[in-house]
């Protein structure tokens, strides 16, 4: 045994997987990250792929990543910057090797490293040897030639051997950071069940990657990091897709009503329907529609019938559904409508997360068609989101509309399991007025219409996209009629502020800098202001998770701060809304690149406006 090697203690590891689309790096990612749960770490995740389905193999356009923050403490992003790169090829090193901190560690596949590569990612000069890498710690292995070795006596395709290279690079990361390699040789054995030559090649990838790096003198050190003190219960690994179904179903549950998701497939949404087709055993019905019209039409179609129903989609696809939106809203229909956000206009950047869609979340549809909107902050925060959007759909009888976006619902974290009485009550009551049956007769506080099941004997009733007359739901043109129903639905949308909680504040409860954010850049604001406020800063920060309505308490909040600043991926999309709404100018700090804030630039941000302050 070598015993010149040793363990060093670390409180949190930023790990970056890169390589070609085809090198599994979101696979071993995911792996890397479930270890890492399992060891009871707090974990953050940014996967990163490319929008194009297959870029040309070796180039810069085909990069993939996957990002991971592993820590003992709480955390609230993926990180800024990586401490490891795992560079599988000379694009992935190329692409990614700016956002490596100075002296973090370089794990390179050198079987890649060949001259129609380092063309191909436009090197003239390899750069595992000529020096240009000196500032970083350097593992050069060729993994390729390793997982031969360990797998030589199995009759494989060199093809299918060479593919074996990415548990290779998570074997020695499971070293480097001493994780237990048990669940995923057990995941092994139940991703390949049918192809046991497969399981045992990728488990002898695994292995030979570990044992390389206990064995080899190069690596020197192995890095441990300890047990998050999480809050006691039961956890699982979630993303925010997953979250968003869970969040829905369990509302579902909890009212008695079946669930239906009509869906159609757009990245980066399209896992919400993959999670909702496994969810049959809680009694789900899921229909991919053949275009995001039907998909949503067949969603009403299913709430008119009683359904808790659900469709899901991205920027894109909810210009589509505009139309029937206007519908849910003027037939007064449950529904809960949600949209992944990514990079626009048109096809855009959509595998990239942007907020980009306030503007049509708020307004994009014809006539006075208000609707509540509500947005996410966490991937696991989806879970919460989604339920609260179901409750008040119903409550309401209303179509809701759910913001997160692809860094939100891609990432992934810990989520400790609630048990039902953690979860708000759903106290649905059918209204039916009097004992006379009306269709469009209210609850008094709500300014809900009955919810009645089609064929329900003695509450037959018929509804559709014309104007209603009030209470008894026939066709009206009557003005006075059109002008009433129109302000009684945005009333009882507007009504729903009166139960959002109060605005919670984070730091100071007035004076000095207010960081004002919404959706996903709740971790990245969050991490700044408690490194800001730590170095003497006074600055504080308040997360909306209602966006329309606004909490009623919100302007009076803003008022108590001397300058409120928004940072959001787009070009100012809520600080306009904020600035309409309390005719004040907040101080905008927008990012439209495809990517999510880093919390060192809004750190940088908070020290800039402190600076000119003082």
């Amino acid at each position: 045994m070598d015993t010149t090697k040793q363990i060093r203690d670390m409180d949190d590891v930023v790990v970056r997987f890169a390589g070609d689309s085809g090198d599994g790096m979101q696979l071993i990612g995911d792996r890397f990250s479930s270890s890492s749960a399992h060891s009871g770490h707090d974990i953050a995740t940014l996967p990163d792929y490319p929008s194009e389905i297959r870029a040309p193999a070796g180039t810069l356009a085909g990069v993939s990543a996957f990002q991971v923050n592993f820590s003992s403490r709480d955390i609230y992003t993926p990180g800024d910057a990586p401490d490891v790169l795992v560079a599988m090829n000379p694009a992935a090193l190329k692409v990614h090797l700016n956002d490596l901190v100075r002296g973090g560690v370089i794990v390179a596949n050198t079987a890649a490293f060949t001259g129609k590569n380092l063309k191909l990612a436009k090197y003239d000069s390899n750069p595992l040897e000529d020096g240009s890498l000196s500032g970083y710690h350097i593992y050069a292995v060729n993994m390729v030639e390793m997982v031969a070795n360990a797998t030589h006596n199995l009759n494989l395709k060199p093809k299918a051997i060479e593919r074996c290279k990415n548990f290779f690079a998570l074997g020695l990361l499971f070293w480097m950071y001493s994780h237990s390699k048990a669940d995923t040789l057990k995941w092994l054995k139940k991703k390949f069940a049918t192809k046991p030559e497969l399981i045992e090649a990728n488990i002898r990838a695994v292995n030979a990657g570990y044992n390389y790096g206990s064995t080899m003198r190069i690596f020197t050190t192995s890095y441990r990091v300890a047990s998050a003190k999480l809050r006691q219960g039961k956890y699982r690994q979630v993303n925010g897709n997953l979250a968003t179904v869970l969040g829905i179903v369990a509302a579902g549950l909890r009212m008695g009503r079946e669930i239906f998701y009509g869906g159609y497939p757009i990245t980066p949404a399209s896992e919400i329907m993959h999670e909702f087709a496994a969810m049959k055993r809680y009694g789900v019905k899921m229909l991919q529609a053949e275009d995001e019209i039907a998909a949503v039409t067949a969603a009403i179609g299913a709430s008119y019938a009683g359904n808790l129903a659900c469709t899901a989609t991205s920027g894109p696809g909810l210009a589509l559904k505009s139309e029937a939106l206007g519908l849910a809203i003027i037939t007064e229909l449950p529904m809960v409508v949600v949209d992944v956000q990514r990079g626009g206009p048109s096809t855009g950047l959509p595998t990239k997360p942007e907020q980009s869609d306030l503007n049509i979340a708020m307004y994009g549809r014809h006539g006075e068609a208000p609707m509540p909107v509500l947005c996410a902050f966490s991937p696991r925060d989806c879970f919460y989101a989604a339920y609260e959007a179901s409750r008040i759909a119903v409550k309401y009888m209303t179509p809701v509309l759910l913001l997160t976006d692809g860094y939100l619902a891609q990432g992934a974290e810990p989520w400790r399991i609630p048990s039902e009485d953690e979860l708000p009550e759903m106290d649905i009551e059918p209204v039916f007025g009097s004992e006379d049956f009306f269709p469009y007769a209210r609850d008094e506080k709500t300014l809900a219409r009955p919810w009645v099941s089609p064929g329900t004997p003695g509450k037959e009733h018929r509804i559709g996209g014309l104007e209603k007359e009030h209470i008894y739901g026939g066709v009206s043109h009557d003005p006075e009629n059109h002008q009433f129903m129109t302000e009684l639905r945005q009333n009882k949308v507007d009504g729903i502020a009166l139960e959002i909680p109060p605005t919670e504040i984070f730091g100071d409860e007035s004076d000095g800098l207010l960081i004002l954010g919404w959706g996903g850049s709740y971790g990245a604001i969050r991490e700044a202001v408690i490194r800001a406020r730590e170095e003497g800063v006074k600055v504080s920060h308040v997360q909306v998770r209602y966006l329309d309505p606004l909490p009623p308490d919100l302007g009076d909040v803003l008022k108590r701060f001397n300058q409120v600043l928004i940072p959001e991926t787009n070009m100012g999309q809520f600080r306009r809304v904020i600035q309409a709404n309390y005719l004040m100018k907040p101080l905008g700090f927008n990012k439209v690149k495809g990517k999510p804030f880093r919390a060192e630039e809004i750190y940088e941000k908070i020290k800039e406006i402190a600076g000119e302050k003082s």
